[in-house]
């Protein structure tokens, strides 16, 4: 591809899903770390440099919405986009802590990839 393998973090707490994610942004071109939980994802964020995190929003220990407050306070150049199995919800809490894009599981991976291509121009 002709991006210069930027970095995303997956953090996700459902194996499939992450596993799914981690291996179609490979597939696409980008180079990936995963996270099981919001707990870990945070400390991942801390240990090195990522051009877009994906998280989901319900998860054990931080929840996504956690990541999104910590990131646009601490971090506000890394773009997230928010994934959620609950519906309007947690759509409208992902809104009001700034999610870069919001998209409800199950997700179509052509969105995803226009989405991710629009918050990681090549």
């Amino acid at each position: 591809m002709e991006h210069e393998k930027k970095k995303v973090l997956v953090v996700e707490d459902d194996n499939e899903v992450r596993s799914m994610l981690s291996d179609y942004l490979t597939f696409l071109g980008y180079q990936t770390d995963t996270a099981e939980d919001g707990l870990e994802g945070l400390n991942r964020i801390k240990e090195a440099h990522y051009d877009l995190v994906i998280t989901d929003i319900a998860m054990p220990y931080v929840s996504g919405i956690g990541i999104i407050s910590i990131l646009k306070k601490d971090y506000p150049d890394i773009p997230v986009i928010a994934i959620t199995g609950y519906g309007y919800h947690a759509e409208e809490l992902a809104q009001e802590k700034n999610a870069d894009f919001i998209m409800g599981k199950p997700f179509d991976v052509q969105k995803l990839k226009e989405a991710i291509k629009k918050l990681l121009p090549s």
